[in-house]
């Protein structure tokens, strides 16, 4: 569980705290003085039985309440917790680089995890936004998260191998991020690649990232073991799975590791992610603290109005 903030530099009226405090102290001092001038003192405590030099503790903490709630309702927070949810938006992160044509896969690891995304596409649930991206040496967005399924199938068939060297995993992982904007809704990723991440920003900057934002990514290991050669290109250059970064990264982002030997693999592993339903929920309660605010400041002033109010 977690609170984040839209609005992070109205955090800063906090330092208003430790100043009404201050202030409400100082004001005890004028008040106390103001009640030694009468004549008969006796009379005045008979009458207010001492209220009138009471610290009105209970007042102070509803004020600082309040101004806590209001202060955090304008900083936008939002509430995050891991449930239960149908409403997930995803983002599928293609490896787009040149391992990808490996022939592990029939007739390659490529086309392979487009078969598979494309089957994906039709177990999600009604109301899911899904974006496309693929990625090479550099990360390429092919379909910002939309509700039109046609699109994001038109995403996917077009994907093919980029002439960007390299396999930007990190780079991935961070666009991914970028364009998942709903606030409301959980945020997945579904990274799918043989793992070699060799270029562009680190993993670790990309899982930190990933953490930051809440989203939650799955990974998918293609290949197999003994890796997958390029016949068709004449190069003798073997390309190997690397479990391990991808299984740290679905860990550390509390998704899950997939390793698919076969293109049957592949399909099971879409449709168990598709499935999952416990995920990172986001609950703004701006507006909750923005009422619970409003119901303290009407009790504050029924307080100073009767059992705690300071004669002049």
């Amino acid at each position: 569980m977690e609170i984040t903030f839209a609005n992070p530099s109205y955090l800063w009226f906090l330092v208003a705290i430790p100043l009404m405090i201050l202030a409400h102290f100082v004001s005890l001092r004028f008040t106390r003085r103001k009640a030694l001038k009468f004549a008969n003192f006796p009379a005045i405590e008979y009458v207010t039985g001492e209220r009138i030099l009471s610290k009105n503790y209970t007042i102070l903490a509803i004020r600082l309440v309040t101004l806590l709630l209001l202060i955090l309702a304008v900083s936008g927070a939002v509430f995050w917790y891991e449930g239960e949810t149908a409403n997930m938006d995803f983002v599928l992160a293609i490896d787009a680089s040149g391992s990808m044509m490996a022939t592990d896969f029939e007739p390659t690891r490529m086309e392979a995890a487009k078969n598979s995304a494309l089957l994906f596409i039709d177990s999600v649930p009604g109301q899911t936004e899904i974006g496309v991206l693929s990625f090479a040496g550099v990360a390429f967005v092919k379909q910002t998260p939309t509700y039109d399924l046609s699109k994001v199938r038109g995403a996917i068939k077009n994907i093919s191998t980029e002439i960007v060297g390299g396999t930007a995993i990190g780079s991935a992982i961070i666009s991914s991020v970028t364009i998942l904007t709903n606030p409301g809704r959980a945020k997945v990723i579904i990274l799918l690649t043989d793992g070699q991440s060799n270029v562009g920003p680190s993993v670790r900057e990309a899982i930190n990232y990933a953490n930051e934002n809440h989203v939650t990514i799955y990974t998918i290991g293609v290949g197999t073991a003994s890796g997958g050669g390029f016949p068709e290109m004449n190069i003798s250059f073997v390309s190997r799975l690397d479990p391990a970064t991808l299984k740290n990264i679905s860990d550390e982002t509390k998704g899950k590791y997939y390793e698919a030997t076969n293109e049957s693999e592949l399909s099971g592993a879409y449709k168990e992610i598709a499935k999952s339903s416990t995920q990172k929920i986001p609950v703004n309660v701006s507006l909750i603290f923005l009422v619970t605010a409003l119901i303290l400041l009407f009790v504050e002033w029924g307080l100073i109005n009767t059992k705690y109010r300071t004669l002049p």
